[in-house]
């Protein structure tokens, strides 16, 4: 085999090779993650973001399913308003009562469904729905949020895998909401809503949690920037690769000759 065919070779498998790990790099964890506002502390409150990010280059994620465990249930869970989605919350019957702010909760909330009330969430887009949550267990490390994703082709993608200790991150990892050690004021990063707020009703302590998760809920616009960048790099790599390529047939040429 001529020099010129081993540059030209070596030079094609270097750029392919860099190209795939930028683009592999930009996806692997572009999964439906949780991420808190400030602190989760154990007892507390908490204000978290559900990220969603749309892995298809030909669909939109059009619904959004976000489970709570009842084996550590959570007497509170409050969507904020996201335009173009409507949310709906359900509740179950719980075996053991739960007592919060001297009062006994029956149910608690099971799942969260966002639905689109437009295109939803477009191929290389992402949107963030926040939620307040309390009160959080004083018995656990974590809570495992499993997710279902759909999209607009009628794809369904289940995040319900757990992570296993020692093992490699599965392919559809559950969102998992890390729990810190409990704060003595037990509000943790977010405002406590009151039982009554709860169930629908408002009082002013549920005014001072809405004005903190103003403060507390990250707009999606100051996360897109790190996405954009991703996505710049992302194409640079490429770009470098393709030079790479064009650099090796040029040398091979010049070595032929």
């Amino acid at each position: 085999m001529s020099v010129s065919r081993i540059s030209t070779r070596a030079a094609l498998a270097g750029g392919i090779a860099l190209s795939s790990v930028v683009l592999l790099s930009g996806t692997a964890f572009a999964h439906v993650s949780v991420q808190p506002q400030g602190e989760a502390a154990k007892g507390g409150y908490a204000t978290v973001n559900i990220k969603v990010p749309n892995e298809r280059d030909n669909a939109s994620t059009v619904k959004l399913e976000v489970n709570f465990p009842l084996d550590h249930p959570l007497a509170s869970v409050m969507p904020q308003p996201v335009p173009g989605w409507k949310a709906e919350v359900t509740k179950s019957k719980l075996d053991k009562p739960l007592e919060l702010h001297g009062k006994k909760i029956n149910e608690a909330v099971s799942k969260v469904t966002w639905t689109a009330d437009g295109s939803g969430i477009g191929p290389g887009e992402f949107q963030q729905f926040p939620l307040s949550l309390g009160q959080l267990p004083e018995d656990a490390d974590q809570l495992v949020l499993k997710s279902v994703q759909t999209y607009s082709n009628k794809e369904v993608v289940r995040w319900i895998e757990e992570q296993k200790e020692g093992a490699e991150e599965p392919q559809n990892p559950a969102p998992v909401l890390k729990l810190s050690a409990a704060s003595d004021d037990h509000h943790g990063g977010g405002a406590a809503p009151s039982a009554s707020a709860s169930a629908g009703e408002k009082d002013g302590h549920d005014d001072k949690a809405g004005d903190h998760e103003k403060e507390t809920v990250a707009s999606p616009s100051s996360s897109s920037s790190s996405d954009t960048t991703a996505r710049i790099l992302g194409v640079v790599g490429i770009l470098v690769g393709v030079a790479g390529v064009a650099f090796g047939v040029l040398a091979g040429r010049r070595r032929s000759a």
